[in-house]
């Protein structure tokens, strides 16, 4: 054999040993990932060991940590974050199945938002010890989709991709969106707000002079209007009643950050809206500005519960017995209500708008025209 058909022979040889090896490395990862299906994502992580969660986004970070029996939200000067959707995000994280493993280059970390920094970076799910440590990591990236919709943006999702950054060359496919791997605030945020109940007197000053205050003698009296009023027009009962009842229903949607200003949220020159109760606490609401379809509210409560209660003329002593049991059950838990509500006055909450537009109402719109006399 001449010396140049050795050659052209050696090289044979070795492209096709080349694609034997490529074969059976091939064959080597799909019996891998075929392995690797159902098995959970984050082996290392248990529900008992995470004391913080750290959210990392290309729009910001969220940290969440638990401190006594509340986790609270670092971005938001400790605000109370809400323990079911921690509870269930940790949860997903330990039941995270692989649906499907595939190897994975450069440009298709980009692609599907698998990076932990830069062009293409997902969003960086980290799980912590009370010492800090970390116990889990996983990058969270684009949506995944069954059949490609119109709108991939706000189309529901059949699953995710995600990666482990110890695992940097293979994605994975999981049929959880984790929709909750989230940095915005008001995702997170305990919406429990407050909860005015037993309105005894409701004034509103509003910021462009608008002034109206209701009042009545007892809860199961009539409500008054004050001011004069036409003689042939009297009191809107069902906006009256419309007014009290949502000071009772004034959920947080979110919190705004520390440092925001008075002239930003337009608590500068606020609505201010004050409720008394029969139960003795006054709430005084200072309301600002509408961002989207919520406003900027701060709270101040004054007052505590009357410590006794006063007794009807007619009472028997079994009634009085029965009825003075229950006011102290009753006090009790308004002091724990209390002691929750008073604490929002550190923070500048957001409430949506449709929760204040009954008392955020034009004098007039209580007035209704009196009906004819049979």
């Amino acid at each position: 054999m001449s010396g140049r058909g050795l050659a052209i022979l050696v090289v044979l040889l070795l492209v096709l040993g080349g694609g034997a090896l490529l074969m059976q490395q091939q064959r080597g990862r799909e019996a891998a990932n075929v392995a690797a299906l159902g098995q959970p994502v984050l082996k290392t992580l248990k529900a008992a060991e995470v004391a913080a969660i750290r959210i990392e986004a290309a729009d910001g970070t969220l940290s969440i940590a638990r401190s006594g029996d509340r986790w609270r939200i670092a971005e938001r000067n400790a605000f109370p974050a809400d323990i079911e959707k921690v509870r269930g995000l940790v949860l997903k994280a330990i039941e995270l199945k692989v649906g499907q493993s595939e190897a994975i280059g450069v440009a298709d970390r980009a692609r599907l938002g698998l990076n932990e920094t830069g062009d293409g970076a997902g969003t960086r799910l980290t799980f912590a010890a009370a010492d800090g440590k970390p116990i889990a990591r996983l990058i969270v990236g684009n949506k995944y989709f069954k059949q490609r919709p119109d709108d991939p943006a706000s189309a529901p999702a059949d699953g995710r991709f995600v990666l482990r950054p110890e695992d940097p060359k293979t994605v994975i496919i999981v049929s959880d969106p984790l929709e909750q791997a989230s940095v915005q605030t008001s995702k997170w945020v305990e919406r429990s707000g407050l909860a005015a109940e037993g309105v005894q007197t409701l004034e509103a000053r509003l910021a462009d002079g608008e002034h109206w205050k209701i009042t009545r003698a007892s809860e199961d009296a009539e409500w008054s209007l004050e001011g004069a009023i036409p003689a042939d027009q009297q009191l809107a009962v069902t906006k009256a009643n419309a007014a009290s009842y949502s000071m009772s229903l004034l959920e947080v949607s979110d919190v705004a950050p520390p440092g925001i200003t008075p002239a930003q949220t337009g608590l500068d020159q606020p609505g201010i809206v004050t409720a008394t109760t029969f139960d003795g606490p006054t709430y005084t609401l200072r309301i600002g500005k509408q961002v989207d379809d919520k406003r900027y509210v701060s709270v101040a409560i004054e007052g505590e519960p009357a410590k006794t209660r006063t007794p009807k003329a007619d009472e028997s002593e079994a009634d009085k017995a029965k009825r003075d049991k229950d006011y102290v059950e009753r006090r009790a838990k308004l002091e724990q209500r209390l002691a929750r509500e008073k604490a929002l006055a550190a923070h500048v909450l957001l409430i949506d708008k449709i929760k204040l537009d009954d008392v955020l109402q034009k004098r007039a719109i209580f007035l209704e025209k009196k009906e004819a006399k049979k």
